[in-house]
């Protein structure tokens, strides 16, 4: 598969994830009245696609170095349109649930894969600019999203918003299935560290289920966390005495990579919980009906799908250390003007800064954990970026949930804060690049470790 098929692939894979989720959102109200489900069932439509797909996004990774990241993102695509399709046959609310869950399973085969097909396909030195690509192309689709969902709900009702990824997903992935490409997979040679694999599993599902379902009783989120925190501490130590360790201490073990990664889940957090308190903000005290608040947010979008393809110049002229603390520094601000913002131009301007912030983030330190990855573990990268991507927005909507009551000049400024507690984070991430890279040859994959900075 040659590079420009691969970039459409990656984009396709993570614009089809984005859409997924949003027109979703749009389609639960109708989902609920249709099937006559109540408000916990329809909850689980979601939850159980999160969790899911948080706790496989590392092992996931793993698949697909050991056996070829086209091949994954093929069986995660063509799984996810079927998975897709008979979600929107399904008869009834608990047919609904589990197919989510298995959509999450074939969701977090491809989405690492998106990333592990550009670290092959690209050499490091060229890298940020797909990485931009497929940032814009995400942008893109969380605009559009809501606006398309809530077309095809209105017209042909909610079962229309699962037909919708079907037809791409099997194209994609039966020509990613066919075509033949460069990549050859390692089997053999890469541990899949089955252990390690659940021990993970279950304490990111027990994470990722706690936060998201927010259960009332404080004994409940305790045990959550309890468990996750316990199951967390048991990896750690098996993953220390393991000869072929799931994380490989190359990716883990770069200060550039857990920084790159301590951002993007700090950076998301202070993001979505934002807009989770925002929307209360826009709906319940300024009366805004949902289209006018989702209008009001319209800026977000446009300054991430601008921001991503300015961020790789970016990159070259001050390095990722800088580009990544300014951005943040960005974001942090507007969330403190938009605390303060009661009209429509300073709302606006707020959630350009948002979306600045988070574009360029986004970008710059994706671009960070992808590109230290040697080849051979690009797909445990992949997995890693997009756990800290799913993890880190329920942090941010579990906190702005909790501090709802206290107001939006309070929830507002601390969430903030934790946008803030990521610059100093980014001092970790490397400089400008001070030795050159050397290219690989334009239609074959680099070999060997990543370029050092």
């Amino acid at each position: 598969m040659n590079r420009r098929a691969t970039l459409a692939s990656s984009v396709a894979g993570a614009v089809l994830v984005a859409l997924d989720g949003t027109v979703l959102t749009v389609a639960q109200p109708s989902l609920q009245r249709a099937l006559h489900a109540s408000y916990a069932q329809v909850q689980w439509t979601s939850t159980a696609y999160l969790v899911a797909v948080a706790s496989l996004l590392v092992f996931a990774g793993r698949l697909g170095d050991r056996y070829g990241q086209r091949r994954m993102f093929a069986f995660g695509m063509l799984g996810f349109g079927v998975v897709s399709a008979a979600i929107g046959l399904a008869p009834g609310i608990g047919w609904v649930i589990g197919l989510r869950a298995a959509q999450g399973v074939f969701g977090a085969l491809l989405q690492p894969a998106t990333l592990g097909m550009l670290r092959a396909a690209f050499p490091p030195d060229r890298l940020a600019m797909p990485l931009a690509v497929r940032t814009s192309a995400i942008g893109v689709a969380a605009a559009v999203g809501p606006l398309l969902g809530g077309v095809l709900v209105s017209g042909l009702g909610w079962r229309a918003v699962f037909f919708l990824s079907v037809l791409p997903a099997s194209a994609f992935g039966l020509a990613a299935l066919v075509r033949p490409g460069p990549e050859r997979p390692v089997v053999g040679r890469t541990p899949l560290d089955v252990p390690g694999a659940l021990l993970l599993a279950v304490s990111l599902a027990c994470l990722v289920h706690t936060l998201a379902a927010r259960p009332a009783a404080t004994t409940a989120t305790a045990a959550g966390l309890g468990a996750a925190v316990l199951a967390g501490a048991a990896f750690v130590r098996h993953e220390r005495r393991a000869t072929g360790a799931l994380l490989p201490p190359g990716v883990i073990g770069a200060p550039a990579v857990g920084s790159a990664l301590g951002v993007l889940v700090a950076v998301s957090a202070s993001l979505f919980g934002t807009l989770f308190v925002e929307t209360y903000v826009l709906q319940r005290r300024l009366g805004l009906d949902p289209f006018d608040s989702a209008l009001r947010g319209v800026p977000l979008a446009v300054l991430m799908v601008v921001s991503a393809p300015l961020c790789p110049p970016l990159l070259r002229r001050v390095g990722a250390r800088c580009a990544v603390a300014s951005a943040t520094a960005v974001l942090a601000v507007g969330v403190l003007v938009l605390s303060r913002a009661t009209g429509a131009l300073a709302q606006g301007c707020a959630f350009a800064l948002l979306g600045a912030g988070f574009g360029t983030v986004m970008v710059a330190a994706t671009h960070v954990v992808v590109r230290h990855a040697d080849v051979a573990a690009s797909g445990v990268a992949g997995g890693l970026q997009q756990t800290a991507l799913n993890v880190g927005p329920l942090v941010g909507v579990a906190a702005g949930s909790a501090l709802t009551g206290a107001g939006a000049g309070t929830a507002l400024p601390v969430l903030a804060g934790l946008a803030a507690i990521a610059v100093p984070v980014a001092r970790a991430l490397p400089g400008r690049d001070v030795v050159p890279i050397t290219r690989a040859p334009a239609g074959g994959v680099r070999s060997g470790g990543p370029a050092r900075r």
